[in-house]
């Protein structure tokens, strides 16, 4: 069965509930939903706004406007269709009650119904099912104007950056990680019977360390309820308030500080710690359910400590480099963009974190043997953030076997490689300074912040989620669901001013239907903590601070593939609260903001 009978029969049941009298057919020339695309709230990857036009608004109690005041004259057929019942055949048009009067109607609650009916209607036979499918992850998206043809120098990170790593790699860090937690640490042998959940958390997610609680956080500092788990277990939107004083709120001196690491709570802001959010989520399980009791401080300490071990024991670069294939993603796309950038003369250099011996392997399978030749400076274990903070550390030469040299550092050579080193000595040595300057990393702490904030470089986000979320942003169900929701909200705003009993029960019952379509929207990309971008109506955390520190964020490196590298980004000028939405690119969200993806074929 299609949306549109779906929602016909559903529109016949609300209204049987509601009305004992069916609304007025809606005339041809009626103003409607102004776009085809959802709104401002919902769990979506874009801040957006109301698309919503309210019939009438410009009259008191929002009436609608008689067909006597239409702008053009019915025809008779029009006329004969307004006579005919709900959902008889050939009939598309809306049916709604119109008042001539500004008076309110007698009949509060079936007025209530039926503009509910009405604006129901509209949404599944105007809102084509799928109207957003024209998203995709190739595109590239800006906070901020760039154009690239005033870029002269792209400098990357390497892991999640050139590099892109299957999910394999999650499940051997987590495995590892929590055998060291049972060896090493003594914690109990039942943890071992926890698998690594692949779906479990999201990135952005905050921990409250002495509660022990994985929560979702929004822009503004407030927790999400139904977002909040202890475990792997739900915590009740009660008992958070309980836990939190009376709110969902977190104080700024408690959240997780610039590089969020606060005193109180923590933001897992990397790829790499989806293992770590689940482990520390399994371990609080096994205590909580066989009710033992444990000091959770001293649980995130060690699991913190254990995942650093995968990483300081050099257990991750093993594996990748034992099996390049298998965890290495999309080199070829690497490889073609390196290429790209060089043909048409731009600088390129690295800065890691990563030992040169693991990245020299994985850029020779990706680029090959002469892969160095691309690169004019290539710096490893550079130790970021403090990299970008710190001007005491002294950039050190790596001879052919890997072994540090001891000469003082006067230059940055190509075909050299540098280890450590600090920023301020970088921008000595190069000159490379400001907007002519574009790097990208996937932290938006460790890469990007510093280097926008303090030293005005372009930032560019790598943020392969992204793939998964345009996939359930341009599904069917999920525009049908959202733009309903948005309908929903902007109905319940304009008829709250109906203050009788009667008509408070019916806004209980549409306030409580929002609440199931906002579960809905949620569960559609996270069943525990849904988008990544979004809670039910204001952007997260991890949105805010995507916009804050990136000029342009993207799903992978490969997406400049779709680019002319004299392509200039235009963030888009979303309206804000008190604006109006004047044009279609505001309206809707985000279908025509994909990349040229014809024109510039050519390119891969």
């Amino acid at each position: 069965m299609s949306f549109k009978t779906v929602g016909a029969a559903l529109t016949r049941t609300l209204w049987t509930r509601g009305s004992s009298t069916p609304p007025l057919a809606r005339p041809s020339n009626a103003n409607g939903l102004s776009s085809t695309c959802s709104g401002s709230g919902g769990e979506q990857p874009q801040g957006r706004e109301k698309t919503e036009q309210s019939w009438g608004s410009d009259r008191p109690n929002g009436d609608v406007p008689s067909a006597s005041e239409s702008p053009h004259r019915c025809t008779n057929r029009e006329k004969k269709r307004t006579k005919e019942p709900v959902g008889a055949p050939g009939v598309t048009g809306v049916r709604r009650r119109s008042y001539t009067s500004t008076a309110a109607p007698e009949d509060q609650r079936s007025y209530l119904w039926a503009r509910y009916s009405d604006t129901k209607r509209l949404v599944h036979d105007l809102i084509p099912p799928g109207a957003c499918n024209l998203l995709n992850a190739s595109t590239i998206y800006a906070n901020n104007e760039v154009n690239l043809s005033e870029v002269d120098i792209y400098g990357f990170d390497y892991d999640y950056t050139l590099a892109q790593y299957s999910n394999a790699l999650n499940t051997l860090i987590y495995n590892t990680a929590r055998s060291f937690l049972i060896e090493q640490f003594k914690y109990p042998e039942g943890i071992r019977k926890y698998d690594y959940i692949p779906n479990f958390a999201v990135r952005g997610l905050h921990y409250d360390i002495q509660k022990g609680l994985l929560m979702k956080i929004d822009a503004f500092h407030y927790i999400q309820p139904g977002t909040v788990y202890r475990g792997l277990s739900p915590v009740p939107d009660e008992e958070v308030l309980q836990l939190f004083g009376g709110t969902y709120h977190i104080p700024l001196q408690q959240d997780s500080g610039f590089y969020g690491k606060g005193p109180k709570v923590k933001q897992f802001m990397d790829i790499f710690s989806i293992p770590e959010m689940t482990l520390l989520a399994v371990a609080n399980d096994f205590f909580i359910t066989n009710d033992i009791e444990y000091d959770p401080v001293h649980l995130f300490k060690d699991v913190s400590e254990a995942i650093g071990m995968v990483h300081l024991k050099g257990y991750m670069y093993k594996w990748i480099m034992q099996d390049l294939d298998k965890f290495i993603l999309r080199g070829e796309e690497t490889d073609a963009v390196l290429h790209r950038l060089v043909s048409k003369g731009k600088k390129l250099f690295l800065i890691t974190n990563s030992p040169f011996s693991f990245v020299d392997k994985g850029m020779k399978h990706m680029v090959g043997k002469d892969w160095r030749d691309f690169f004019d400076v290539v710096i490893v274990q550079a130790d970021k953030p403090h990299f970008f903070t710190d001007c005491i550390k002294p950039f050190r030469r790596l001879d052919g076997n890997g072994d540090l040299r001891w000469e003082k550092i006067k230059s940055l050579e190509k075909g050299q490689i540098y280890k450590q080193g600090n920023l301020f000595d970088f921008l000595t040595l190069t000159g490379w300074r400001g907007s002519k300057v574009l790097y990208f990393g996937d932290h938006l702490y460790s890469d990007l912040a510093d280097l926008m904030l303090r030293h005005g470089w372009r930032t560019a986000a790598i943020v392969p989620e992204l793939v998964q979320e345009t996939r359930v942003v341009s599904t069917s169900r999920y525009s049908l669901n959202l733009t309903w929701l948005q309908a929903l909200t902007g109905l319940m705003e304009r008829l709250q001013t109906h203050q009788e009993p009667e008509c408070k029960l019916i806004l209980q019952e549409w306030q409580k239907e929002r609440e199931e379509l906002r579960v809905m929207t949620k569960n559609m990309f996270n069943p525990q903590f849904g988008s990544i971008f979004r809670t039910c109506h204001n952007p997260t955390y991890f949105s805010r601070r995507l916009c804050r520190f990136s000029d342009i964020y993207m799903a992978s490196l490969s997406c400049l593939l779709n680019y002319d590298l004299t392509y200039i980004f235009y963030p888009r000028r979303t309206p804000l609260q008190h604006e109006a939405p004047l044009w279609m690119d505001q309206l809707c969200t985000g279908c025509r903001k994909t990349p040229f993806l014809e024109e510039m074929s050519h390119i891969r």
